[in-house]
């Protein structure tokens, strides 16, 4: 009884983190115009940061991007983040991206996540879900450029792609599997 009275108040702060996450990102959702600013600006980041990305981004069939994607825990964690689907360098959706975790963890990270779909059909897959998840709808291949490399030297065989970014640059041994990505109604 002891133990379980000390694991549910250890827990408690955790879920209270975890939901303060989810129901700061639903009512402080952000406007069309505040996420197409930092979308714009999330964009020029990549153009900067990884070499031939402007003729990659030019074969792309659509560009999904998620600015500032809040990662939080302490033992269970989740992480919240709104964007916009580019076509054709233009916004056509709003979504928001949503995971859940248990483990060990503690502390706040803030990343940018570009996803490029590189041929319609899985666009119009990702399009026509009611909610998509990585590595279940469909999976992302993950981008690790190294010191000097040019995206355009890398073979891209998969539909999707994807590259996640820290205020230090591309991020390394990532995963987007369990992140479920939802239309927003704005």
């Amino acid at each position: 009884m002891l133990l379980k009275t000390w694991l549910i108040n250890s827990i408690k702060p955790a879920i209270l983190i975890f939901f303060s996450i989810g129901l700061a990102g639903s009512v402080n959702a952000a406007s069309k115009a505040e996420i197409d600013i930092e979308v714009e600006g999330a964009i020029e980041n990549f153009k900067k940061e990884v070499t031939g990305s402007e003729k990659f981004l030019a074969k792309a069939d659509g560009v999904l991007v998620f600015p500032g994607v809040v990662k939080a825990g302490f033992g269970v964690g989740g992480e919240y983040g709104e964007g916009a689907l580019l076509i054709k360098g233009k916004t056509v959706d709003y979504y928001s991206t949503a995971s859940a975790s248990i483990g060990f963890q503690f502390g706040a990270q803030l990343k940018t996540i570009i996803l490029v779909f590189l041929n319609k059909d899985s666009l119009e897959k990702f399009r026509n879900s009611s909610g998509w998840e990585a590595g279940v709808d469909g999976s992302v291949a993950l981008i690790e450029l190294g010191v000097g490399k040019d995206i355009n030297t890398i073979n891209m065989e998969d539909p999707i792609v994807g590259f996640v970014f820290s205020n230090k640059g591309l991020m390394y041994n990532l995963t987007l599997e369990g992140s479920k990505i939802t239309r927003l109604a704005k």
